[in-house]
């Protein structure tokens, strides 16, 4: 009998839903989890799909430009993808990045918040991260999301946001 790959079927999690748990090694030397900001930050949780590549540096450093503004606004970032520490680590030096780059290497929470789906580049078709953003507020309800992203302006739309949180 032939088999059929088996295509990852998620959805996004809606506005003012609660978070999806979210605990991931990252560059800042241990893990980030949404429970540790729970009741003391926002939390901005962007999915890129892979280090050092043209969008996905663009927007870091448009995160990194603006993180004393997200500062001001009680809010944290935190990107995530699915490459490994040692990536993630020379990413976030190479462009000096104020903020943590975590690892989700198995998948699970880009699973969790439904930015793991199909992709289609020059006509192939192949698995893999769709670009999204949440903002969580801290009750860890999310207070905005931003399916397929464009990084064009997106930091400084995401900015304004969490400012009004």
């Amino acid at each position: 009998m032939p088999t059929t790959a088996k295509k990852i079927v998620t959805s996004t999690p809606a506005e003012g839903s609660v978070a999806p748990a979210c605990k991931l090694p990252a560059t800042d030397g241990g893990e980030v989890s949404l429970a540790s900001f729970k009741g003391k930050k926002n939390v901005v949780l962007y999915f890129y799909p892979k280090d050092d590549t043209p969008g996905c540096t663009t927007e870091a450093k448009d995160f990194r430009d603006l993180k004393k503004d997200f500062d001001k606004a009680d809010t944290v970032v935190i990107g995530i993808s699915k490459d490994d520490m040692k990536s993630h680590e020379k990413f976030s030096g190479k462009f000096d990045l104020n903020f943590p780059l975590a690892s989700d290497a198995e998948g699970d929470v880009c699973e969790r918040y439904g930015v793991w789906g199909e992709k289609n580049m020059y006509g192939k078709k192949y698995m893999g991260i769709i670009r999204a953003t949440f903002l969580i507020d801290k009750k860890g309800t999310i207070a905005k999301v931003w399916p397929k992203v464009s990084v064009t302006n997106h930091a400084q739309e995401v900015l304004k946001v969490a400012q009004g949180l």
